[in-house]
Parts: C-alpha cells; structure tokens; sequence
C-alpha cells in the first residue's frame, strides 16, 4: 500500500486530491506501482521512473510557476548586473554572498570551469535521482534540468502526479558573468512545506557531487540513470552519498553549513 511509504503523510492530502478528481489516472499510476512492487530483490529497471521525469520535463518545458515560484527568474530582479560589471569577481563574490547570507535560502558562487562541466553534463544527462537523508531513511527527489534552472521534486510526488507535480525546490544559475568574470551566482526557491534549508543545500550539494565531480565512477551512475535504466540501482546513490559523507550530513542533531 501507498501508505507503508514513511514519507506518505506529508502527501496525503495532494495523493487524496488527485484520487477523487482524477480516479482512473489514480488507479493507473497505482498499478504501474504495485507491477514495480512485485519486482524481484536486485531487479534495476527505473522504466517508470524514467517516464515519469520525461512527463514532469515535458511540464517544465511550459515554464510555469506553480507552488508559488517566481517565472523566468532573472538575475537583474536580484542584483544590478551592470553596475557590479565593473568589481571584481571577488567583490561580485562577497557582495553575493553578504546579501543571501541574512536570508533562510540556498546560494552559491561557482566557477566558470565547474559549472561550464555541469552544464556539459546537464544537456547529456538532464535527470537525476537524488537521496535526502531523512530520519526514516533516505527519500527520493527526482532532479530535472530545464535551461539552467535545476527542479527537484520527491519521487511519491512524480509517481502519483506525473508531468503536474509540483517542483519543491528550484535552483536558479546565472551565468551572465561567467565569460568576463569567470564565475556563475546561484540562488534557490524551495517549498517550506515540505523542505528545510539545510536539506536544500544537500540536494544542491549533491547536484554538484554527481555532476562535476572528477570520480569517473560518480559520473557514470547519472550517465547511467539517463541511457542505460535498465542498469541503474538506486542503492548505488546511497553508497555514493555515504562515501562522500553527504549522506552523513543531515543525521539527527547534524545540520550542514548553508554558506
């Protein structure tokens, strides 16, 4: 049952919505979940994972801003980008910096070499599937590229909604000084419902770990997840996290450094 998943309270109310106004795609979505259910121990195919992200892409191609995201969020309606054109990256870097360190979100400054490799990557590989380490266990967030923007969204969302569920963390990269300044300022939106800052910046965390790491054998789990599904374990992603002690981060009593 849907239910036995730990995380299901905090879905309940969109997974009942989507019951009564859509049952047959309810019940459809149900039985595609119980046909992965009976799935023997070690069977690898994400088949449905993998649709049910091409369905949320296919809903982030539209640009909408549900669950109360800012549409088309430029980096002029946060900084005055010619104005700053004339400091330093360094400069450009505390400036950023001191300005989203009073507020309770994700940022970051990254290297030009470093996101010119995520972005390689994102256009080859543009899903993911991320870990957040909870109390219960680990949840699932599905990651989607759409332009420089970066979608997470919990897997129990994607399966029972498909292309309408909602984003619940949007990381924004701006790379409008990433020639003349040699960097690329990111910044966030999250739902506070259902995450805290501190488990955003691991999602982020873990978007740079898996997309511009050096470790070939890093790299190749995304590589897998995007063209070889049937190869892909989830229990790979854990492994990776555990090692690099991301997956440590967020134990109870532990909270990571936002900055």
């Amino acid at each position: 049952a849907l239910e036995e998943n730990p995380f299901y309270g905090k879905y309940r109310h969109k997974i009942q919505e989507l019951r009564r106004s859509s049952p047959d795609v309810f019940e459809s979505r149900m039985e595609k979940r119980s046909e992965v259910k009976k799935q023997p121990v070690g069977y690898s195919e994400q088949g449905e994972f993998i649709r049910c992200m091409e369905e949320k892409a296919r809903g982030l191609g539209t640009k909408t801003s549900k669950g109360g995201f800012t549409k088309d969020k430029t980096l002029d309606s946060i900084l005055n980008v010619e104005m700053v054109k004339e400091k330093s990256a360094e400069e450009i870097k505390q400036i950023w910096n001191q300005y989203f360190s009073a507020k309770d979100t994700v940022y970051a400054v990254i290297p030009a070499e470093k996101f010119d490799l995520i972005w390689k990557r994102a256009q080859k590989c543009p899903s993911f599937l991320y870990a957040l380490p909870r109390k219960e266990g680990y949840e699932f967030f599905v990651g989607q590229w759409s332009g420089t923007e970066l979608h997470f969204t919990s897997l129990i969302n994607v399966q029972t909604q498909g292309e309408t569920a909602p984003s619940q963390l949007v990381l924004y990269h701006y790379p409008e000084l990433q020639k003349e300044k040699g960097i690329v300022l990111m910044t966030a939106e999250m739902d506070s419902k259902f995450l805290v800052v501190h488990e955003a910046q691991c999602l982020a965390n873990q978007a740079q770990l898996f997309y511009a790491t050096d470790r070939s054998e890093t790299y190749e789990l995304v590589e897998t997840f995007n063209h070889r599904s049937n190869e892909f374990k989830y229990m790979s992603v854990i492994a990776e996290l555990e090692q690099s002690g991301l997956g440590r981060e967020l134990r109870p009593g532990q909270v990571s450094d936002k900055s």
